[in-house]
């Protein structure tokens, strides 16, 4: 949501930046130790809000699953003129990732923008994940916001709102390519060894899940050998019952005669 800016600042007040350097949303830092810390955590949770909304409003209805978006600007003008972009001034720029739900899974990525003064967001560019070239991260030895995209048609060199979130997407890019893709997968190049390796978050997650999938196999074979030790027992007591019976029979068959 834009929020006018007032012609005097009040104590307490920073102008968070908007699109393209503007100030488009005034948040409240606190004096005492942390007030950073506060900051970066609403615009976090303003740019999850987004994401969350993005998901809702521009896949959802087309029966996609968005798996991750980060938000990004050029890094270099582009010159395009006034009339292409409608007329509607600054916008906020996100790239997202998404797949299909109906078989065979397609995935594909999507340019969103979101105009000033605008709640509802735009898709504009699209490409299928196939159509994707290299991944360049720009710098593998440093945390860097900065990144390009190359596609059979298209290059474009952006940088993200924090470097943290262009590893996360980085990351669920990677392992989308990995999953989705069999002939020709792009190639990730100037990335950092956390995005390709074992520390990411999704091999992370996926071993929780492998971890509990073991761990509840298990405690179903305890269970399958307790539930076979007891009707083992059961069989037996059976076995000595029908026994108990033919005896306690043929005595009394025996005592009648």
């Amino acid at each position: 949501m834009h929020l006018a800016k007032s012609e005097g600042a009040e104590p307490g007040l920073r102008e968070a930046p908007g699109p393209c350097g503007k100030s488009a949303v005034r948040v409240h830092r606190c004096a005492e130790p942390g007030g950073e810390n506060t900051l970066c955590a609403l615009l976090c949770c303003s740019t999850m809000s987004a994401k969350s909304a993005i998901s809702k409003e521009i896949f959802a209805p087309l029966d996609e699953r968005m798996l991750g978006a980060v938000q990004v600007k050029r890094r270099t003008k582009k010159k395009i003129p006034f009339l292409a972009t409608g007329g509607q001034g600054e916008y906020l720029t996100y790239i997202c990732l998404s797949v299909t739900n109906k078989k065979p899974t397609q995935a594909s990525i999507t340019k969103v923008k979101q105009f000033e003064g605008s709640t509802s967001f735009v898709r504009r560019s699209q490409w299928m994940l196939e159509q994707l070239r290299q991944v360049n991260g720009i710098d593998p030895n440093r945390d860097s916001a900065e990144f390009d995209l190359l596609f059979e048609n298209a290059f474009d060199q952006w940088v993200a709102s924090t470097a943290s979130e262009k590893c996360t997407f980085f990351q669920i890019l990677h392992h989308t390519c990995q999953r989705y893709l069999t002939d020709r997968k792009p190639e990730f190049i100037n990335c950092q060894s956390k995005i390709m390796g074992g520390n990411s978050i999704l091999h992370s997650a996926a071993d929780s899940v492998t971890s509990a999938v073991q761990k509840a196999s298990q405690a179903l074979n305890e269970r399958g050998e307790r539930l076979g030790r007891a009707e083992e027992k059961t069989e037996d007591m059976k076995n000595s019952a029908q026994q108990f019976a033919e005896t306690a029979h043929k005595l009394a068959m025996k005592h009648k005669c």
